[in-house]
């Protein structure tokens, strides 16, 4: 979950992998899974689909016990906003939620008045920005 990330967890990331346009997106679900390499397109296992992954340095070492990589994967699931703008989410995001906009490489991203759904900031304003509501 987000907020259980680390700066040190995600220190070795080179770069962020978006599989899609984040664009259109108010919020991702991130953690961090057991890969077996730094980089490449990770396996996908949930249900939903991948939205992105990082890629790790070279400097990046693999657990000891289990040989894998910790790197963080995003994702969104069915019943996300994106694919039903008035369902469970029309308010608020998932713990693991943050908006994409926020995320970069060795940086954990935060949720903000878009991811949540909620009425837009100032500053979204200022920009043009509006809530799908």
């Amino acid at each position: 979950m987000s907020s259980l990330i680390t700066e040190d967890e995600i220190s070795h990331e080179t770069e962020l992998v978006w599989l899609e346009d984040i664009g259109p997106l108010d919020y991702v679900r991130q953690s961090l899974d057991r890969l077996p390499t730094r980089g490449g397109k990770p396996a996908y296992h949930r249900d939903g689909r991948m939205v992105g992954y990082a890629r790790l340095s070279p400097r990046a070492k693999a657990s000891r016990s289990s040989g894998t990589f910790r790197r963080r994967v995003f994702w969104l699931l069915p019943h996300d906003r994106d694919a039903e703008p008035q369902g469970l989410y029309t308010k608020g995001a998932p713990a693991e939620a943050v908006d994409p906009r926020t995320l970069d490489a060795r940086v954990r991203g935060y949720k903000t008045e878009r991811s949540e759904g909620g009425p837009p900031s100032i500053a979204m304003r200022e920009l043009g920005i509006t809530l799908p509501l």
